[in-house]
């Protein structure tokens, strides 16, 4: 079974007609998407959209053969023109099931935000699932099997893919294709470095996928390391990585200050921010965690945990430090990075880089600040990526 990508696109296009941002004004050429539409075996067309007939003769196919035309949401503005020759585009109700003549099965799915996904299976037994912008599938149950190829709106709803993981509906080989692309992510670079970080990728308009073929699957990076600033948006970063996988675990290790009501609320931001499905565990005892095999673990953050461990071996005292201190505070380094290196599950850890600023003026803040550079680059040393996030923006330095 083969499907070409009419369109990846959100269903206003990219770039958004009349739309002066960066993103838009910069969705030139290859990164331009028309509005998301998929030509199954040259016999399905899923959406029909405007151009559809050009874009598949740019593409070296014909709507010619086309037996049955789906829409899986809404379409707003003007009403698109239906090609010569084509059936009428309908929506399927949630549940029912259509056989073709060609010998296609499709399967309407019911979605949480309007909408309707569509489950096909091929000829040759080969399944994909469509899910339609700002959609996931509402009442999944476990599935048998895992699809041979997802198209969804990864970006947009990355929660969608976390529910199909759980469900077994994505596994290891399902080829993950981003569609419905809007401009809430730059094109270029920055778009493929998001979507492996979750097992996705983008292709371009016009492109034939063979569904089946999963050579072209991203590896997610197992353990990555995200650095950053005050405010940077490092945690956003991290907590972005995993968000489109089930039960994670956050090793939060920052703890509760009695009394301090600015960091009570950094904590609230912080816990609102993580899906209902990841559990939250207050540690700072991050080797037992690294040790265990388990869904992904995300540490935010090193820092903290640089600090308890100072606090523990006295290292805020120069004669503590001297006598033993310093031997005991690399002693748990090494330990910590040992773990990071043997552990058998996802992670991603979050650290403050505080090279670059003022020299701290008293001789505790020297101490921590080399400190943590020291830590920041035993922990890199172990994981396959490495990002450093500026003003929101992440730099991939190793991966």
């Amino acid at each position: 079974m083969d499907v070409t990508l009419l369109g990846t696109g959100a269903p206003s296009g990219l770039p958004r007609p009349d739309c002066p941002c960066a993103v838009c004004a910069s969705a030139l050429g290859p990164d331009a998407r028309a509005a998301t539409a998929l030509l199954v075996d040259g016999v399905l067309l899923l959406d029909l959209t405007p151009g559809a007939a050009f874009a598949a003769a740019r593409a070296g196919h014909s709507l010619g053969r086309v037996r049955q035309v789906l829409l899986s949401h809404p379409h707003d503005g003007p009403a698109v023109e239906v090609p010569a020759g084509l059936p009428q585009p309908v929506r399927v109700p949630d549940g029912r099931e259509l056989t073709l003549l060609t010998g296609h099965r499709v399967r309407a799915l019911a979605m949480d935000a309007g909408g309707t996904g569509y489950e096909v299976t091929g000829p040759d037994g080969l399944r994909l699932l469509y899910l339609p912008p700002g959609g996931s599938p509402a009442g999944l149950e476990e599935l048998a099997e895992p699809y041979h190829m997802v198209l969804a709106d990864v970006v947009g709803r990355p929660d969608a893919l976390a529910r199909l993981r759980a469900a077994g509906g994505v596994g290891p080989a399902t080829d993950v294709v981003a569609v419905h692309l809007d401009h809430d992510v730059p094109q270029a670079a920055e778009l493929p470095r998001r979507l492996a970080a979750a097992g996705a990728r983008a292709v371009p308009d016009g492109v034939t996928l063979a569904v089946g073929a999963y050579d072209e699957v991203p590896d997610v990076p197992r353990r990555t390391l995200v650095l950053g600033g005050a405010r940077s948006g490092k945690s956003v970063e991290a907590e972005r990585r995993l968000e489109s996988f089930p039960d994670v675990v956050y090793a939060a290790t920052g703890g509760t200050r009695a009394g301090d009501r600015e960091w009570a609320d950094r904590v609230a931001a912080h816990r609102e921010r993580r899906p209902g499905s990841w559990r939250t565990a207050e540690t700072t005892d991050l080797v037992p965690l690294l040790a265990e095999d388990g869904p992904p673990l995300l540490i935010d953050c090193l820092s903290l945990w640089l600090t308890d461990v100072m606090d523990a071996v006295g290292a805020w005292d120069d004669a503590q430090w001297a006598d033993g201190g310093e031997k005991a505070l690399r002693a748990r380094v090494d330990e910590l990075t040992r773990a990071v290196r043997a552990t058998p599950r996802t992670v991603v850890a979050v650290s403050n880089e505080v090279g670059s600023g003022i020299v701290p003026a008293t001789p505790s803040g020297r101490r921590y600040r080399d400190e943590l550079g020291r830590l920041n680059t035993a922990f890199a040393a172990e994981c396959e990526q490495v990002v450093l996030v500026v003003a929101g923006q992440a730099l991939v330095l190793r991966g």
